[in-house]
Order: C-alpha cells, then sequence, then structure tokens
C-alpha cells in the first residue's frame, strides 16, 4: 500500500496546536494574547481556516517563533552535499494564508543572516491588516502589480519594481490587477 506524503497545506494547524501546548497555553490564552478569537484559532488548529498574514505573524509573536517554524513540505529527497545550500523548487516549504496567499521559503532554515520568500497573490487578495516585525525587507515583483503601504505611504508597484523598508513599520500589501502576483522578498534578520 502506498501512503501519500501529507500535504503541507494541512499541517499548520497541527504544528500550531502542539507548539501551543507545548508552551502550555489554552486557546483562550493564545487568543488573548493575540487579539484573536476563540473560534477563530481553533478553526486554524484544525486546518478548517487558513491564518491571515498579521493573525499569524502575532501568533508566532506570541509563541516566540518566526513565521518561517510553521513552514512546511519539503518532501523531495535532499543530496547530502546540497543540504544547507540549495532549496530545489520541489523542496521549497511553504505556508497558505488566506485568500489563497502562499509564501514559500527560498533560503535554507538554518540561514543566519537573511531569509528570502517568494509569495504568490492571487487577484484582489491582500493582507488587511498591517503588522510589524524586527529587521528589514526589500522586495522585487516578478510578475503583476503590488500595492503596498508602509505607515502613511502608499505605493502601486509593476513587474520588475523594487522597495525596500524597515519590518517594524506598519506594512501590508494587495494585489490590485486581474492576474496573479509574484513577489520576492528578502529579509534580514530572518524575523518574518
Amino acid at each position: 500500500m502506498v501512503t501519500e506524503p501529507p500535504d503541507p497545506d494541512r499541517l499548520l494547524g497541527a504544528r500550531l496546536r502542539e507548539l501551543r501546548k507545548r508552551r502550555r497555553l489554552t486557546l483562550a490564552q493564545l487568543a488573548e494574547g493575540c487579539g484573536l478569537s476563540i473560534g477563530y484559532l481553533s478553526q486554524i488548529e484544525r486546518d478548517l481556516a487558513a491564518p491571515s498574514i498579521s493573525a499569524l505573524v502575532s501568533i508566532a509573536q506570541r509563541l516566540r517563533v518566526t513565521v518561517q517554524w510553521f513552514f512546511s513540505g519539503g518532501t523531495e529527497p535532499v543530496a547530502e552535499a546540497e543540504r544547507g545550500y540549495v532549496i530545489r523548487r520541489a523542496n521549497r516549504l511553504r505556508v497558505g494564508y488566506e485568500q489563497g496567499i502562499v509564501d514559500e521559503l527560498l533560503t535554507p532554515r538554518m540561514s543566519l543572516a537573511l531569509e528570502m520568500l517568494r509569495s504568490h497573490l492571487p487577484p484582489g487578495a491582500e493582507a488587511r491588516q498591517p503588522y510589524t516585525h524586527e529587521g528589514d525587507e526589500v522586495g522585487l515583483v516578478l510578475s503583476g502589480q503590488l500595492e503596498l503601504w508602509v505607515g502613511e505611504r502608499h505605493f502601486v508597484l509593476s513587474e520588475g519594481d523594487s522597495f525596500s523598508y524597515a519590518s517594524r513599520e506598519p506594512h501590508r500589501y494587495r494585489n490590485p490587477g486581474p492576474g496573479d502576483t509574484v513577489v520576492v522578498w528578502a529579509i534580514s534578520p530572518p524575523t518574518y
């Protein structure tokens, strides 16, 4: 009997529940610490709802991990010589958010100074709530359009445009276009 590998998009809930219990927090305590409802957290833990980006950032901060901790995937064998140096497309770790937004980790988890992400945003998808974390971010719009809010500033970016800002400034973004948007982000240090 051949068993299918677990769906990486269905592992976030189990990872969240496991970490919450390891930290000896109830759903109510975590919800209160994150400013989220118990029901919403319960749905995320049972993989009945995908978190918003700001919700997962808040959860990660409350649980004292980076968002990277919730990424999963990478079921292909890795050559020993490549371990810690090369990430093959099939082995990218990923996390899915509400509205179909997907982030893929492009750097090995053990990278200490920098993390790089590839974000896919379907038309109309957005990080509605501004969020903050430590570090600095730079990005490059590979395809589509990206609306970016940093503090009080608002930018409309197109394919080939790049940007940078301090991650401690409240920021959010949206795909305003009719097609998919793909953005590559680099964050230093890896605090997202």
